[in-house]
């Protein structure tokens, strides 16, 4: 559990790690930090308008970020596969976060590290594919490090394989899809 630690302690002190989620691996970090965030923009060259995905290990870290009813949480909690969905944000969402969209983009993990993380942080955690723009997401903590090298903080390592196919995207309020998913 050490590297889960040291990775917490990098997002804490407003670093960026690589790190795998269900289907590749991402570059992460405390999504109320702008200059971090704003790091990950960069390296991914990404607009800002874009928006960031919010991934937690329980529906409680995302709580902060979004405005949820009873029945979008009966939703949440029935999905059996990862799923990042659209939902309303709250006033704490950062713009640098949402980017230019009135609804901010939350997914709950199902993936051990990425659970253990946000639970040492106690918080969710930044979640974009790591790889720059046009590149193949890496699938590897090797083959980030090649995109990336010195410019990530701390690389998580693991041996799992990786789908290498995205969660799906959904609208929580009318149900839109808005990407396909390895979970479809």
């Amino acid at each position: 559990m050490y590297f889960i630690k040291q990775a917490a302690r990098i997002i804490q002190n407003g670093g960026i790690i690589s790190y795998p989620t269900e289907s590749v691996f991402g570059l992460g970090c405390d999504p109320l930090s702008e200059i971090a965030v704003k790091r990950i923009l960069k390296l991914k060259q990404r607009s800002v308008d874009k928006g960031l995905i919010i991934i937690a290990g329980t529906l409680q870290q995302l709580i902060p970020y979004i405005k949820l009813c009873e029945s979008e949480k009966e939703i949440i909690l029935k999905e059996k596969s990862a799923t990042t969905w659209l939902m309303k944000k709250s006033e704490l969402t950062p713009h640098w976060v949402s980017g230019a969209h009135k609804k901010v983009a939350v997914r709950i993990s199902q993936h051990p590290l990425v659970i253990n993380l946000c639970a040492e942080l106690n918080q969710p955690i930044i979640s974009t594919s790591a790889n720059p723009a046009g590149a193949t997401p890496a699938l590897t903590s090797q083959q980030s490090e090649t995109y990336f090298s010195t410019k990530v903080d701390y690389y998580l390592q693991d041996n799992t394989p990786l789908s290498g196919r995205p969660t799906p995207i959904k609208d929580i309020e009318t149900g839109q899809i808005f990407r396909h998913g390895h979970s479809e």
